[in-house]
């Protein structure tokens, strides 16, 4: 078997203990456990091409609702097809965070049957990202916006779990209101 033909046919990692199906409480597929998950293990990991905010702008719809800003002026482009680790759902109460640009950890432990999530204000800060959210969870923002990194109740759920461009910029506005203090 050559070197090519093992390598598997996705961009991302899933855990195995996870399996996407239809959400049962909102409309679309989502990711959900079927085995416990504990604090801190590796849920996901995702692939893809780097691409700027204007090639990120640019993919159809349906593509770029797949996209994850890893750095200021750079995105993470799904490769199609879409694929499992993709489709996780944001919450503005998740259960999963980041770990580094790409991975995500389980914030705490995670029963059979719930949905994993996490929180696209700690990756996107782009005004093309801006959307409308219905997670369900109190409380819930109902609209993601660009600026909610800033956020203090989105900084105390998401602690040590932001994109590091973010965490950046969260660290210098620590800096900024200590000086001014």
């Amino acid at each position: 078997m050559s070197a090519s033909s093992e390598l598997p046919s996705h961009a991302n990692y899933l855990s195995p203990k996870l399996t996407v199906r239809d959400c049962v409480d909102k409309p679309g597929r989502g990711v959900y456990a079927v085995e416990p998950v504990g604090k801190g293990e590796l849920v996901a990991v995702w692939g893809g091409r780097i691409v700027t905010q204007a090639v990120a702008e640019a993919l159809p719809s349906e593509i770029r609702r797949y996209v994850v800003q890893v750095e200021e002026a750079q995105f993470l482009a799904p490769v199609e097809p879409i694929d499992a680790a993709e489709l996780i759902n944001h919450c503005c109460q998740p259960n999963c965070g980041l770990s580094g640009q790409i991975a995500l950890v389980a914030l705490r432990s995670i029963r059979p049957g719930e949905e994993i999530t996490f929180d696209y204000g700690t990756t996107d800060s782009s005004a093309f990202l801006s959307f409308s959210v219905a997670c369900g969870k109190s409380p819930c923002r109902k609209r993601l916006r660009p600026d909610d990194w800033q956020r203090p109740d989105v900084q105390d759920v998401n602690r040590g779990h932001f994109s590091p461009y973010l965490q950046r910029r969260i660290d210098e506005d620590a800096k900024l209101i200590q000086v001014a203090e």
